[in-house]
């Protein structure tokens, strides 16, 4: 009963989240037409503009001025400075992520042993939990910290009219995708990322559920990027090939790091027991020819 809780938790938390976030993307925001510059944000905008948008436009006015004016590898750079600044809170749900699937075994003991008595299983789970300092939460940290961030840098790019009219590669980045690449690159990394931390998860009923409306953002990402401006998309790809890779690093290269030396264990214990059985043969044939 704790667990069915606690997944409802955070299913209603990654609900909650596309929700608000399909919503301010999909037009439920003041009207842009007193802000088309950076300049004008910090004169005519509101609180949010003049004190958070402003200064992600200003930033990617200066990153631009950087790179001889490409705002492509402004966004770039942006991507990198904000999810290497919120690596730490990464990091910190990759430790409870195996923390937790360290005390599957426990925890599977405490559900069998409590069945019938849901406030004991609950206290016996939080001690568990509380002995190996694991946050069930934890994983929804990163993403409601991410959501002003991104709403910030959606803004930035919305209302930043050289961002709006430059061109980059085949795109101007003020326009939709005409060829519709952008939106299905957009949409294939983010199911990649998305099985990446889906393979990272307990294997268990609960995070079955919400792994299955976790694969709902590439199709989400996939509608918004097709109408929306192609720097916004771009920032989508910039952003998932970014934790792929730090998805390799932290899960895929650990756990093939981890199985050859499981294999080695297993090969040495080997070696030991047949060196025993040696012993014991030798000291047999021994004692028979005493």
């Amino acid at each position: 009963m704790f667990f069915s809780r606690l997944a409802s938790k955070r299913k209603w938390l990654v609900l909650v989240s596309l929700i608000t976030l399909v919503a301010l993307l999909s037009g439920c925001m003041p009207n842009t037409d007193h802000a088309t510059t950076t300049e004008d944000l910090k004169a005519n905008g509101n609180w949010w503009e003049r004190n958070v948008v402003y200064y992600f436009s200003y930033s990617l006015d200066t990153f631009a001025d950087w790179f001889g004016g490409q705002y492509g590898f402004a966004i770039l750079l942006m991507v990198i400075i904000v999810r290497t600044l919120i690596l730490p809170l990464t990091l910190k749900q990759y430790r409870s992520s195996k923390a937790m699937q360290a005390i599957q075994p426990e925890l599977q003991e405490i559900r069998k042993k409590f069945a019938d008595n849901p406030q004991k299983q609950q206290e016996e789970t939080m001690k568990l939990f509380q002995q190996n300092k694991v946050n069930p939460m934890a994983g929804c940290l990163p993403l409601l910290i991410q959501m002003p961030i991104f709403i910030a840098l959606y803004n930035s790019i919305y209302y930043n009219s050289d961002i709006k009219t430059h061109e980059f590669l085949w795109l101007q980045l003020g326009e939709p995708d005409h060829w519709h690449i952008l939106p299905i690159i957009a949409a294939i990394t983010t199911y990649v990322q998305t099985k990446m931390m889906q393979k990272s998860q307990p294997d268990n009923p609960q995070m079955q559920m919400m792994n299955t409306i976790m694969m709902i953002f590439p199709i989400l990402i996939l509608v918004m990027a097709w109408n929306f401006p192609s720097a916004l998309p771009l920032y989508w790809i910039y952003t998932n090939i970014y934790t792929i890779v730090q998805n390799y690093f932290l899960y895929v290269r650990n756990a093939d790091k981890k199985e050859p030396k499981k294999e080695d264990g297993g090969q040495n214990q080997g070696k030991g027991s047949q060196k025993k059985n040696k012993g014991k043969g030798k000291a047999a044939v021994s004692s028979k020819n005493k």
